[in-house]
């Protein structure tokens, strides 16, 4: 007997009513899985290699950093003292120490404006899953936040009290600390 003869049989012997839904119902079933495998996405807790300038602010800033996210209790990951994680659901994740976002290179991007919170640049970029990436730019490092879709009602909600603990522990490019943003440098 030919492989899918005896399958086809059973269908064939199946009411019509049945037979005509089953297909809408067998892809109606994997577009429910792919929308529920898109809403469990975390970001990544890979822990960054910061170059050695970069360590004692990531330290510092590991430190300064809320306890609580807008009420969701921080949870670090033990694998490095360079990434945070807080229980928003999903998860909300701040590394420090990072690269330089790619998309950075890109001269359109470069002119590009994200957000200023608290007298701190952010650089914005979407992470392909329905949320954002923001990168602390015009600092003496990179450090990023990833807010997944879903996490909070505002994607930028969390950068205040990230911000706070930026600025004081993260110089800007003249080296300076507690830098307000808007006094004239000259």
């Amino acid at each position: 007997m030919p492989r899918f003869q005896r399958p086809i049989r059973a269908l064939q012997a199946l009411p019509a009513p049945v037979r005509w839904l089953a297909p809408p119902l067998a892809l109606l079933a994997c577009t429910g899985a792919l929308l529920v495998s898109a809403v469990d996405w975390q970001p990544p807790t890979t822990a960054p290699v910061p170059d050695a300038r970069a360590v004692a602010p990531c330290l510092a800033l590991a430190k300064a950093l809320p306890a609580a996210l807008l009420d969701h209790p921080r949870a670090d990951p033990p694998n490095s003292p360079y990434v945070a994680v807080w229980r928003s659901a999903p998860r909300t994740v701040l590394r420090c120490g990072v690269p330089r976002p790619a998309s950075l290179s890109v001269l359109a991007n470069r002119a590009a404006t994200g957000p200023n919170v608290n007298g701190v640049q952010w650089y914005l970029e979407h992470d392909d899953h329905g949320g954002y990436r923001f990168t602390t730019t015009l600092r003496a490092l990179y450090v990023e936040v990833a807010v997944p879709a879903g996490a909070y009602r505002y994607a930028a909600d969390p950068l205040a009290a990230i911000s706070t603990a930026v600025i004081a522990t993260v110089p800007d490019l003249s080296g300076q600390l507690n830098a307000d943003p808007n006094q004239d440098q000259g």
